[in-house]
């Protein structure tokens, strides 16, 4: 018998003993592996952004495992914890090589054709300052929860922007950079569940079936390839603090239109962008252990960061409305809903709402035109809150 229940203990001794010791843990472990396999079955049934939540998801369950040797344990290094250290944490590789990729798949096009949608991405900011105020608030009537830099990192989810939000949290050295960084990633995946109702909730059906015919005109190769140059430029001069982010983005974009380096173009937007997602989200990962990710601070961080993604895209919404009043061609303001920084989940979602609305009503050039330029916005804002916040 004593034989058995040895080699029972060999095998599950490490459950045992953090059943024996901390139940609670055990619970918060299986907690864990729950919501992981929810992010997997997202991401497999229904879709929903796989690249990235797929990897978060089974991430959740590799760093929940009892002595799991893929986060850093006492005398052992685990690779998870390296790459988070090398790619997150200590240099901010992830987020830049990310941005390459991502403005490389950017075509400007639309929103140089069309100048005036820059604003509604800029109003889309709206709710990063909205929640900055608020989660402020929540920590001076709750000392002890969130510091004014805290609130900062906080409010720069609802960008919907991983990226700008790994950059900030770790430029301001938050201690809730895990909890920021999931609840970034997350609500970028969800944007197809969170936009549709928020839109609704504030246009009416008429507003909705406002059509926007697109008339395409030829943008010279000069202007596209100067247009990276001059707003990293521009940037840089606004707030220098975002010029890492907006210069890699530019520099990815420039790729794109310079023809020259065609091949540099395609390696940027297919096998490094889909590298470099695998590796943040299963490096996110590692902040979703369930000791420091199942507290009361990461859910309210949570709820925060919800409330900053809706009330982004409200005010681009908002916005696009206030321009009817007075504008003789009217626009759809639905498209203002694409100023968040999740492209192109979001004008994917405003098109596909507009043509159930109508379905001769094609907005997708529209909303990919606010849609590039909230990725802009989103990341000057990122800027501004660094170089404010960190004096």
């Amino acid at each position: 018998m004593q034989v058995i229940q040895d080699f029972i203990y060999s095998i599950f001794g490490s459950l045992i003993d953090i059943i024996g010791n901390d139940p609670w843990l055990f619970v918060r472990m299986v907690g864990m592996w729950a919501i992981g396999i929810l992010l997997i079955y997202l991401a497999i049934a229904k879709d929903m952004e796989p690249a990235l939540l797929l990897p978060m998801g089974f991430g959740a369950i590799l760093v929940n495992l009892p002595l799991s040797g893929a986060i850093d344990q006492i005398g052992h290094e685990g690779p998870l914890s390296v790459l988070f250290r090398a790619g997150i944490d200590t240099g901010e590789l992830f987020p830049l090589l990310l941005f390459i990729g991502i403005g490389a798949m950017i075509d400007f096009g639309p929103l140089l054709q069309n100048p005036k949608l820059l604003l509604f991405g800029a109003a889309a900011q709206f709710g990063i300052f909205v929640t900055i105020l608020l989660a402020s608030t929540i920590g001076h009537f709750f000392p002890g929860t969130f510091t004014f830099v805290d609130a900062a990192s906080i409010g720069i989810i609802g960008a919907a922007d991983g990226p700008t939000a790994i950059s900030v949290a770790k430029a301001l050295g938050t201690k809730y950079m895990g909890a920021i960084l999931v609840a970034a990633y997350s609500y970028m995946a969800l944007v197809p569940i969170i936009q549709p109702p928020c839109i609704k909730l504030v246009t009416t059906k008429k507003e909705r079936l406002i059509r926007m015919p697109y008339t395409s005109s030829e943008v010279s190769k000069l202007v596209r390839i100067a247009f990276p140059v001059v707003v990293t430029i521009i940037a840089g001069l606004i707030a220098p603090a975002s010029v890492a982010l907006v210069g890699f983005l530019m520099f990815g974009n420039l790729l794109r239109e310079c023809g020259v380096l065609n091949a540099l173009s395609e390696t940027a937007q297919n096998a490094l962008a889909n590298l470099i997602t695998i590796m943040l989200g299963i490096t996110v990962a590692t902040q979703m252990q369930a000791e420091m990710f199942l507290t009361f601070e990461t859910l309210l961080i949570m709820g925060l960061g919800l409330f900053a993604f809706v009330f982004d895209t409200i005010g681009g919404v908002m916005l696009a409305k206030l321009y009817n009043l007075f504008a003789k061609n009217k626009v759809n303001p639905m498209i203002g809903a694409c100023g968040i920084s999740a492209f192109p989940m979001s004008s994917r979602v405003v098109h596909k709402m507009g043509l159930q609305e109508d379905p001769q009503n094609f907005l997708l050039m529209h909303a990919a035109g606010v849609n590039v330029g909230g990725q802009i916005a989103s990341v000057i804002a990122g800027g501004i809150i660094m170089g404010l916040v960190a004096r």
